[in-house]
């Protein structure tokens, strides 16, 4: 048995990065700003998200830098050839198939009204 599950709550780094294929398929990636529990530092941990079609569209039309989110996904990394050394890199992206809006309009006015949609 293998499990590859990532769940994480935390505010958007950037505004969605959406692209569309010829295809039909759409591909959103953006960062997450996750602040650690048992960190002293005030520095939060950075994860870069990737959606696909509808969660992607939604995460398009109603994420916004400084968005509160919550995903659930798995651990994959990318890996590419560096051009200068012919090297293999690596980086990990979280592949989100869950996403959900917490908050609501007034989070950015100091409200405490919270809600949530899942898509």
């Amino acid at each position: 048995m293998s499990i590859n599950v990532v769940t994480l709550v935390g505010r958007a780094g950037s505004d969605p990065d959406i692209k569309y294929f010829e295809s039909g398929s759409v591909k959103c990636r953006l960062t997450l700003a996750v602040k650690r529990r048992s960190r002293n530092s005030d520095e939060p941990d950075w994860f870069t998200l990737e959606l696909w079609d509808k969660t992607a569209e939604v995460a398009g039309n109603y994420v916004r830098k400084g968005s509160l989110i919550g995903i659930k996904g798995s651990l994959k990394f990318d890996t590419w050839s560096d051009r200068q050394t012919g090297a293999t890199r690596s980086t990990p992206i979280i592949r989100v198939d869950q996403l959900e809006l917490l908050g609501s309009k007034r989070d950015g006015e100091g409200g405490a009204d919270m809600s949530s949609e899942h898509f």
